[in-house]
């Protein structure tokens, strides 16, 4: 195993995942545990597969199979855990994802998403749900007079795009974390709005919305860009971007086709338009992890892909993330806050009184001067993310993994991207033809842009 030299007591999912599945195959009496994720709609993940027999080394089964359950809920999302398998298995599950469980953040986080109390339910192999799977197929449309409209937590970029050429694209500057008014929020999405519509002529065909947090049929269900607003306008805050629309809808006098998606998940199919192919995954090392997913078919899955959340350490000593209160995560790992971990450990101490983003300047300055430590924080973010590359194809079909964020600016990133390259080929050469790079020129400028525009179909 490669280890990363700023921190070799890193234990990659993948690697334990294996070399469990190898010891469990020792065993002619090993047992079989399906697990089966419901989330909205009826659509069902399903995983399947053995375990050390019961009274071998049941803490080594019940954290190998809480791992799992945690993972496949911040990839794909739900609300309704299913578990046919030895019983105690479930009674540990059960207790751990429930109000103030070991799980209690993703219990409470997932209750509301889907707005259903989280629960597990204990089934029989020949009852428990069956897969079912779905796909979305969304962007593309590029015909018409469109906007795009991308939310972040600094500032909100809005383009006006008529087939597919940006005629106008607008950064506006706003604090939406520091605003408990609803109103402040609405009243930006439609100012910004009517200004592009105005750009286009004064009318407009489709709108297409880039937006932080997690989406559920159009609605921000979970969002940091409305972190200050009081929970009694929970529902203003799920209807924020729907009534914007429904608004301009009535003074334009007709209706205006629009769909809003993850912001990582256009910035995947930002990428997808740009390669012209299907299979990306694109990784946004920021404040925290974003990740989006376009499937081979060009499609999204439904799924939530917020993988800043999911567990790619399974050290249990590994730093914890302070808002999940769970460790090993990936936002610990391919963020800014991985940066910062890491730097002390080669020899960089940093001004405490310096924001996040100002102490990543300052190591990835230090690493423009040559300094040995900065280099080896941005090598070892690229083993860990060779192995967690090899884990994410556990749960996605990546052709292309597209990575970008300030943590890969600059030296720093080719150093990831070059790090990350020849560990996996070294390590997991069955994954070694997978395309990772940066974005191209095209899709810094323009790409994520039309994407957002090309979410609608206005047929």
């Amino acid at each position: 195993m490669t280890k990363p030299i700023l921190e070799p007591e890193f234990k990659p999912a993948i690697i334990e995942i294996r070399e469990f599945f190898q010891e469990v195959n020792k065993y002619e009496n090993k047992e079989h545990l399906i697990i089966s994720i419901e989330r909205a709609h009826g659509y069902i993940y399903r995983k399947e597969f053995d375990i050390l027999p019961q009274g071998v080394d049941d803490k080594r089964n019940i954290f190998i199979v809480e791992r799992l359950i945690k993972c496949i809920l911040w990839a794909v999302g739900g609300y309704k855990i299913y578990l046919a398998g030895p019983h105690y298995i479930y009674e540990k599950i059960k207790e751990y994802y429930s109000v103030n469980g070991l799980r209690d953040f993703d219990y409470h986080f997932m209750s509301t998403v889907f707005e259903k109390e989280m629960e597990v339910v204990e089934c029989n192999y020949d009852n428990i749900p069956e897969q079912k799977a779905n796909q979305i197929s969304i962007g593309g449309h590029l015909k018409g007079r469109r906007i795009g409209f991308d939310v972040g937590g600094s500032d909100i970029k809005v383009s006006a795009v008529i087939d597919g050429k940006v005629i106008s694209s607008k950064e506006i500057v706003w604090l939406p974390k520091l605003n408990e008014d609803i109103n402040y929020h609405y009243d930006f999405f439609y100012n910004a709005m009517k200004g592009a519509i105005d750009e286009l002529g004064g009318d407009v065909d489709a709108i297409g919305i880039s937006a932080a947090g997690v989406i559920v049929e159009n609605q921000p269900m979970v969002s940091s860009i409305f972190i200050k607003v009081p929970q009694e306008n929970f529902e203003l805050v799920k209807g924020a971007y729907i009534n914007t629309v429904r608004k301009l809808e009535k003074e334009l006098g007709h209706p205006i086709p629009f769909e809003v998606a993850n912001d990582g998940d256009v910035t995947a199919l930002a990428g997808a338009m740009d390669l012209n192919d299907g299979g990306v995954l694109g990784i946004a090392m920021g404040t925290s992890e974003a990740v989006g997913y376009v499937n081979e078919n060009g499609n999204l899955l439904g799924w939530f892909s917020e993988l800043a959340f999911m567990p790619i350490d399974f050290n249990e000593k590994a730093m914890v993330d302070e808002w999940s209160h769970d460790f090993g995560v990936g936002c610990k790992y391919f963020s800014q806050d991985a940066v910062i971990k890491l730097a002390p450990k080669a020899g960089i101490k940093l001004d405490e009184n310096l924001t996040l983003a100002e102490k990543l300047k300052v190591v990835q300055k230090l690493h423009e001067e040559g300094h040995e430590g900065a280099k080896q924080i941005f090598e070892s973010i690229g083993v860990y993310l060779a192995y967690t590359i090899a884990f994410y194809m556990e749960f996605y079909q990546i052709k292309h993994l597209i990575l970008l964020g300030r943590v890969t600016s600059g030296k720093g990133g080719e150093v990831i991207l070059d790090t990350a390259k020849k560990v996996l080929e070294k390590e997991f050469p069955e994954y070694k033809d997978i395309d990772i790079r940066m974005p191209s020129d095209y899709m810094r400028r323009l790409g994520q842009s039309i994407a957002a525009a090309s979410l609608p179909d206005n047929k």
